[in-house]
């Protein structure tokens, strides 16, 4: 079965196709500057890239766009698009309705919509690009939702201390985020120590521009630090994550500000930008700071104590912990990141390996041999998640 697995944003469209018989990548590519002008960036495994600059005026123009691509002779991988079984769509909000993945139906697509609310930057562009492909394509769909795993939190965790009729009027409770990542890695874990994720307790920690932290205690997860919304919890690239929310209230009556001016503060101007006043990129930091930049000195280490300071209060959540992973973009990548988060966790035992700790690109477990808890860096593939879900759940229509 292959499946073109698809992530639509306001103007942009991720893609990739996966044959699910060996899980192996075919393709993938980029639509971006949707209702612009256009630009595809295609890339077939094994192929030189290719690069299209040709009008999208909408994500209908963008879906013809990739699969002339994937069925290009030069570029392409399939001769026809009968060989495309299923797409699955990363779905941003699920809200309270959806705690697994599902087959897209008219049902389904209202509750997206209806979560939109919930999601307006997100929720909205998925729904565009799941239309635009029952334009195009009469295959079954499947949405997977980020919030989904996050389901499984029971109340204590995920509500807030406001009043209840609030939760129940609007739904105002702890969704969390990044949930398809802390999947795929938290179950990548367990196969590497080749334990049963089920007897494990995982700290996972999705770091990149955006990032979370989640505790994952028998396969499920039971915390995370993202709430309502990815504004909560860490310390991001321009979030500026947990906050006093009389400081928001300080400051609007300080600065004259409305709602979408302190909006605009709170997601775009804070975080390591806001502190360091370099860059939301942290390799622009690190820089920075080996040129002796206070400021951005401090801006790393506020956001490794943030991360570490998570990262023990889901060992307390869970009474312990077994391995702590880390994935996405800096997470990945930052080995003195890692480092510098680890140095705050000499209490739970922890040893890192230096060498092991400088490798890049594969999973590959950081600690000595000495280490009481294990700690991984684990690739995500968020993509793979949602090819398997689809595969899945099509399969079982037969």
């Amino acid at each position: 079965m292959k499946i073109l697995v698809v992530n639509c944003g306001s103007s942009s469209l991720k893609y990739q196709l996966i044959d699910m018989e060996t899980e192996t990548l075919l393709a993938k590519g980029l639509c971006e500057r949707i209702g612009i002008d256009g630009r595809l960036k295609h890339e077939a495994i094994g192929k030189d890239k290719f690069v299209s600059e040709e009008p999208l005026k909408d994500h209908n123009d963008a879906i013809q766009a990739v699969l002339k691509a994937l069925l290009d002779s030069e570029h392409g991988v399939i001769k026809s698009v009968d060989e495309i079984d299923a797409v699955g769509h990363r779905v941003a909000h699920g809200g309270v309705d959806f705690a697994k993945s599902v087959l897209i139906t008219p049902e389904v697509k209202a509750a997206i919509d209806r979560n939109s609310e919930l999601a307006p930057l997100h929720n909205p562009a998925n729904l565009i690009g799941i239309e635009a492909c029952e334009k195009i394509m009469n295959v079954p769909m499947v949405a997977v939702f980020d919030t989904a795993f996050h389901q499984t939190m029971p109340e204590k965790a995920y509500l807030y201390a406001i009043p209840y009729k609030y939760y129940e009027k609007y739904k105002i409770r702890k969704y969390g985020f990044h949930g398809t990542s802390h999947r795929y890695v938290s179950q990548e874990c367990a196969k590497m120590m080749d334990i049963p994720i089920e007897n494990l307790k995982i700290i996972t920690c999705h770091l990149g521009n955006g990032g979370s932290v989640c505790a994952v205690q028998g396969g499920i997860s039971i915390d995370t630090s993202m709430g309502f919304t990815p504004l909560d919890g860490l310390v991001m690239g321009t979030r500026s994550g947990s906050i006093d929310p009389a400081v928001i209230l300080f400051l609007m009556r300080k600065e004259n500000l409305s709602v979408d001016e302190m909006d605009e503060i709170l997601n775009k101007q804070s975080g390591v930008f806001g502190i360091s006043g370099v860059s939301s990129d942290f390799r622009d930091i690190e820089e920075a700071e080996s040129e002796g930049n206070e400021r951005a000195a401090i801006a790393l280490d506020t956001f490794a104590y943030r991360v570490a300071k998570t990262i023990g209060s889901y060992v307390s959540t869970m009474n312990g912990v077994d391995a702590i992973v880390f994935t996405a973009g800096l997470g990945e990548n930052g080995s003195s990141t890692r480092q510098l988060i680890c140095s705050y966790l000499g209490y739970l035992g922890i040893e890192i390996d230096t060498y092991k700790n400088s490798l890049r690109g594969k999973a590959t477990e950081i600690t000595t041999k000495q280490s009481r808890v294990q700690v991984y860096v684990i690739p995500t593939n968020e993509e793979l998640v949602i090819a398997r879900d689809t595969n899945e759940i099509v399969s079982n229509l037969n």
